[in-house]
């Protein structure tokens, strides 16, 4: 489950640490990276820790985006509410569970290979470096008028968004759409 194991790791200026969006997806990309990296081994604690790379991942993660991807079809015909609930649910979850597998790598070193710029999309592949191991983590940007945003992200191949549909396809299928709201609601408050 690298998969798993790996996500747990703004406009011209997100919110913490001077990290521009607008200086093209590779180098937005490092500076996010390396920005988490000295928010995790700093000296705060680790509240403060998810705070700081909460704000900082806002301006980078575009979780709207990543979320319509992962639900597709559960959410045609949903209410305008379902909708908003759902994406404020998943931004927090996803942004949380990121955050805390990167405090989790201990500020792993990051290698930096290949930008690709087509229009308004771009690709950008890194890799995490670990004393024992390294993993490939491509990402996939959107430009908006905001700057560039990451809208799925691939770990060794397996896309985050299409990780994310199977979860929601079997738990919608097993309950419904409220009762996947409920599990995304219970994650969000520290209940499940």
């Amino acid at each position: 489950m690298r998969t798993v194991a790996i996500l747990a790791v703004g406009l011209a200026l997100a919110s913490a640490g001077g990290v521009r969006a607008d200086d093209g997806p590779m180098a937005f990309t490092r500076q996010v990276l390396e920005r988490s990296n000295q928010i995790v081994r700093g000296p705060e604690d680790r509240k403060q820790k998810l705070a700081a790379l909460s704000d900082l991942l806002r301006g980078f993660l575009d979780t709207d985006a990543l979320a319509r991807l992962a639900a597709e079809k559960h959410l045609e015909g949903r209410s305008d509410a379902e909708v908003q609930e759902f994406l404020g649910l998943f931004h927090d979850f996803f942004v949380r569970t990121y955050v805390q597998r990167l405090l989790l790598f201990d500020a792993p070193d990051f290698a930096y290979h290949q930008e690709r710029i087509d229009g308004d999309t771009a690709h950008v592949s890194t890799e995490v470096v670990t004393p024992g191991d390294r993993f490939a983590v491509d990402y996939t940007f959107r430009h908006t008028p905001g700057g560039w945003r990451a809208t799925d992200i691939d770990v060794e191949g397996v896309s985050l968004a299409k990780n994310f549909r199977a979860q929601f396809d079997s738990a919608v299928a097993k309950d419904s759409f409220q009762g996947l709201l409920d599990r995304l609601r219970a994650k969000v408050n520290g209940t499940a």
